[in-house]
């Protein structure tokens, strides 16, 4: 009896590592979408410490800013020389998929410049994101920007030809 009593709690103890972690609550997707719309709201407004708090302390921006200084010194560099003031974030199509822990999200991306009128569209694409769970909430682990590629220049007729229609 004490061997069968063993094996069963070693049998319990393997299978408990394999149960994964719970699915998303809706509590989670509520958290997660507000995670993105204070990204948003803290790089449209300059606000380069609110802007590294959505990441964790390692986080990771572009594969190329790690870690709260260099996240607050991306932010500083962005509104200074790059025109970061009048730039305005939309996200749209937020997809997401994991555990209670940790999440894999996509969420395009539409980048307007506000500075002129009519605003203008400069840039879309995706964001590829990681975010973990901490003890201050939903984070971003990794954060890379995955710009659309430009269009293909339309055909120029030459003089004295007609234009080529497209079937």
């Amino acid at each position: 009896m004490k061997i069968v009593s063993a094996l069963l709690a070693v049998l319990i103890l393997a299978m408990s590592g394999m149960v994964s972690a719970a699915p998303l609550t809706t509590q989670d997707y509520v958290e997660i979408q507000q995670l993105y719309a204070r990204y948003n709201h803290a790089i449209d407004s300059g606000n380069a410490e609110e802007w590294a708090d959505t990441f964790t302390a390692d986080g990771v921006f572009n594969n190329r800013f790690t870690g709260r200084e260099a996240l607050i010194g991306f932010i500083k560099t962005w509104k200074e020389r790059m025109n970061g003031a009048n730039r305005r974030h939309w996200n749209s199509n937020l997809s997401l998929r994991g555990t209670t822990e940790a999440v894999t999200g996509a969420v395009y991306l539409m980048l307007m410049d506000i500075g002129v009128k009519p605003a203008a569209v400069i840039s879309t694409g995706m964001y590829a994101d990681e975010l973990v769970k901490t003890a201050d909430g939903w984070r971003f682990k990794s954060r890379l920007v995955k710009p659309d590629s430009p269009p293909a220049a339309a055909p120029v007729a030459q003089p004295g030809t007609a234009p080529v229609k497209e079937k």
